[in-house]
């Protein structure tokens, strides 16, 4: 499957992700849209093969980096939701230039290996402005294994495709979701795939919760409806306590719904409509972006492959 036009070089990310069988690349261009308002996919490419940190993985990244020419890009890649580690916690009270390094010593109580071997970043977690009295500060700390960095790097290099960043699902998917914030209220979305499970809330396009679930998307494929529906009870419980935990820990946001990530499973919508308080939607990628260009993104299955990649694309910061 290759449906893309090739962009001038214009300073936009190409995000290219490596998945068990094979790279998901895709790009995206705003205001390049034949709708109003809507972002246009420029590019939505998949190249099978290998996705691992390995010489066969660097063939598949190569490839598609000539194909796409990856030159004309900043380019940046997603980690694995095994590579690394996000934790909330309450901000060291320093100057906010001196926050990376005392944070550095309290992920040494935190983090499963050490933290000399940890490449590692700092999230705000925005506070009520309006609270009466100020609120405490708390961050999310990213911590990756040097080595994984590495590895990740390593493999782009190998495939002559230079890297610009590297970033995780939870920021992939809050860009998604800060396109669907109305009334200024907050948005659950639930994704899945290979990993897993994951759950995250934004208000203010802000990363506020993540919850990862331990239900893959083979599963929710399942034909067996008994392992489905367990499944389903399990997705159930898990979004019924971690939203109740943040309807106590951020009472100053009003989730306006709960949105389901493109699957192409069937009955979980109506499975969560009738367990849950939430509003509960299913995301058409049409709704958000302009797909003029990449017609095979109307189905949903093809919507879940290019889901992470193309959340990843709509990053606004310099390179990193």
């Amino acid at each position: 499957m290759r449906f893309f036009s090739r962009p001038k070089k214009n300073g936009a990310w190409l995000a290219m992700v490596p998945q068990r069988d094979g790279i998901a690349a895709a790009s995206v261009a705003a205001g390049a849209g034949i709708a109003a308002g809507k972002p246009a996919v420029m590019v939505a490419s998949f190249f099978p093969g290998s996705g691992g940190a390995d010489a066969s993985g660097a063939a598949t990244l190569e490839r598609a980096g000539k194909e796409l020419h990856s030159g004309d890009y900043r380019c940046t890649t997603v980690l694995a939701g095994g590579d690394y580690q996000l934790m909330s916690a309450e901000a060291p009270n320093v100057p906010r230039d001196e926050l990376k390094t005392a944070m550095r010593w309290r992920l040494k109580d935190i983090l499963d290996f050490p933290v000399d071997e940890a490449t590692f970043d700092v999230l705000d977690i925005p506070v009520d402005r309006n609270a009466a009295a100020r609120p405490q500060q708390s961050v999310f700390a990213v911590a990756a294994r040097n080595s994984i960095v590495k590895a990740r790097q390593q493999l782009f290099t190998q495939a002559k495709v230079r890297l610009s960043a590297i970033d995780i699902p939870e920021m992939a998917q809050r860009n998604v979701s800060a396109m669907l914030e109305q009334d200024g209220r907050g948005v659950a979305m639930l994704s899945f795939g290979e990993d897993g499970g994951l759950l995250t809330v934004s208000w203010r396009g802000e990363l506020y919760l993540s919850r990862r679930i331990d239900v893959t998307l083979a599963l929710l494929l399942d034909p067996d409806h008994e392992r489905k529906h367990q499944a389903f009870d399990k997705i159930t419980l898990e979004l019924q306590r971690s939203l109740d935990h943040f309807e106590r820990q951020f009472s100053f946001i009003s989730v306006a719904k709960l949105v389901l990530a493109p699957t192409s499973a069937s009955g979980l919508d109506e499975y969560l409509s009738g367990n849950l308080y939430t509003r509960v939607e299913t995301l058409d990628l049409a709704t958000l972006f302009d797909l003029a260009r990449v017609p095979d993104l109307a189905d949903a299955a093809v919507q879940q492959r290019f889901f992470v990649a193309l959340g990843a694309a709509l990053r606004e910061e310099g390179a990193a």
